[in-house]
């Protein structure tokens, strides 16, 4: 075969794989809620297994091998062979979780009683504890991610669950904004440090330790545009832009957020703050020509060949925004009873504030666009990312009651009843969630380099995505047991 004819067989192959994640319009909120609910259900199951069995004590490859499948396996048979169907594999693992629940109780070995020590003091002078239900959030947030990326590129991966094109609402939708909002969850707790402290860094020390923090971001962001380019791989222009990705999206992030910090002294709600951006870029949407020219005009100069990216990007602060209003809330240590009433309260407020802004007939009738990253967007990630941290804080209330204890008794046992209700495939995803994102990102081109994901069965598929999902959980947890931890 000549050079001319395979370089026309791989330019109508790249075609295809463009046009195949292409003029999506989604599916429908209720089902994206009834797949992403297999994570809340397989961590009940988990927990069962621990609380009432300490099945994953001491951790086992057995333990290991139970805890892949029900924190990763299950998630991805939720988005492939379980698609059309996760109600069934819900009702299987909360069945499950039932039938280990009335199983005789394991007997634990009683604990001599101690006296106080210093660690008592160290534990109550620690107000920002790790919290097992936010690991299990981002843990179960990447694992969807870090499956998902490749999974799209197979047609056992349903198109409704794809990106949409312009209006709609995809499984995929939702975790790019929860990639945002989880990172905004996290990103309180500096701020909670110094208000602790009693001090107040300056706006220059505040951009520079954020532009420090947003560089390997922005190179990994150059890195995947050049390798895009230079390969000549498949790629969605609308998604972004020509030019824009992800990692510039989450790289400008920081610097932005630093000068957003000086506007809570006329706003003192990260929650207001995220509300009236929303709002604002929603306006702009409507009453300026903003809208039209970001789904429609032509690619002429470098903002317009980059226009969905730029500026989406005013949602995904808002998104960022909502996130950290909620880790204001949920990584300080509080009582229980109060953390899980506030999150029930700014779920239901966040809930309705999107129906608000949806309904056609009591509300502003708007579409939800990742696209645009519009308010319903917004207002839609808010939501569901906080309901799921709900979901989480009361499995873990439920069977870990020891973690939510207002003083514990000291924190070297803190950290081992931690460390016990505490998957560790999970903690090992959190832990070096963006690595992982990264190395997930290049197994997926080196799949889509070397196979013709369009043409393989689903079988195939099936064998290719259960290699990925062992291999990245496999060095997820690889680096955990060797306590390395990788900052981007």
């Amino acid at each position: 075969m000549s050079r001319a004819a395979e370089a026309a067989i791989a330019a109508s192959y790249k075609a295809l794989k463009e046009d195949f994640v292409s003029n999506l319009t989604g599916g429908e909120i209720g089902e994206i809620n009834y797949v992403t609910a297999v994570a809340p259900a397989a961590v009940v199951l988990w927990s069962v297994l621990q609380s009432r069995q300490s099945f994953f004590k001491p951790y086992t490859p057995l333990a290991f091998a139970v805890d892949f499948l029900l924190n990763v396996a299950a998630i991805l048979l939720a988005t492939t062979l379980y698609a059309n169907s996760p109600i069934l594999l819900n009702t299987s693992l909360l069945a499950l979780a039932a039938l280990v629940y009335v199983l005789p109780k394991q007997s634990a070995p009683k604990k001599v009683k101690l006296p106080p020590s210093k660690e008592t003091k160290d534990a109550e002078a620690n107000p920002l504890p790790k919290k097992q239900f936010l690991t299990t959030y981002r843990g179960t947030m990447m694992v969807i991610t870090s499956i998902a990326i490749l999974a799209v590129d197979f047609k056992i991966f349903p198109r409704r669950f794809a990106k949409v094109e312009n209006w709609g609402t995809s499984l995929m939708d939702v975790g790019v904004g929860s990639f945002v909002f989880s990172a905004g969850v996290v990103a309180a707790r500096p701020i909670l440090k110094e208000k602790l402290a009693g001090k107040s860094t300056s706006l220059s020390t505040r951009l520079y330790r954020s532009i420090r923090h947003s560089l390997p971001l922005l190179v990994l962001g150059l890195i995947r545009l050049y390798s895009v380019k230079g390969l000549d791989y498949a790629e969605h222009v609308t998604e972004y832009g020509v030019h824009w990705n992800f990692f510039f999206t989450l790289g400008f992030l920081p610097p932005f957020l630093a000068l957003f910090q000086s506007a809570f002294e006329y706003v003192p709600s990260y929650a207001g703050l995220a509300i009236l951006l929303g709002i604002a870029y929603q306006a702009a949407l409507e009453f300026t020509s903003l809208k039209a020219y970001i789904l429609t005009a032509p690619r002429t100069d470098l903002l317009s060949q980059n226009r969905e990216g730029v500026f989406s990007f005013f949602g995904y602060l808002a998104v960022f925004l909502a996130g950290q209003s909620t880790g204001m809330v949920v990584i300080p240590r509080t009582a229980r009873k109060n953390l899980l009433l506030t999150l029930a309260a700014w779920s239901g407020v966040w809930i309705l504030l999107f129906v608000l802004s949806t309904n056609y007939k009591y509300g502003l009738s708007l579409s939800v666009s990742r696209r645009l990253a519009n308010l319903p967007y917004f207002l839609w990630i808010a939501a569901f990312n906080s309901t799921q941290i709900l979901a989480f804080c009361a499995v873990e209330t439920l069977f870990f009651p020891g973690l939510s204890k207002a003083s514990p008794p000291n924190q070297k046992e803190e950290e081992e009843v931690y460390k016990a209700s505490t998957s560790r495939v999970l903690e090992a995803f959190n832990r070096n969630g963006l690595f992982i994102f990264l190395v997930a990102n290049l197994m997926t081109g080196a799949v889509n380099l070397t196979v013709p994901t369009l043409h393989v069965t689903d079988l195939e598929a099936m064998g290719i995505l259960v290699g990925h999902a062992v291999v990245v959980t496999g060095l997820a947890v690889g680096l955990d047991i060797y306590d390395i931890s990788i900052k981007l």
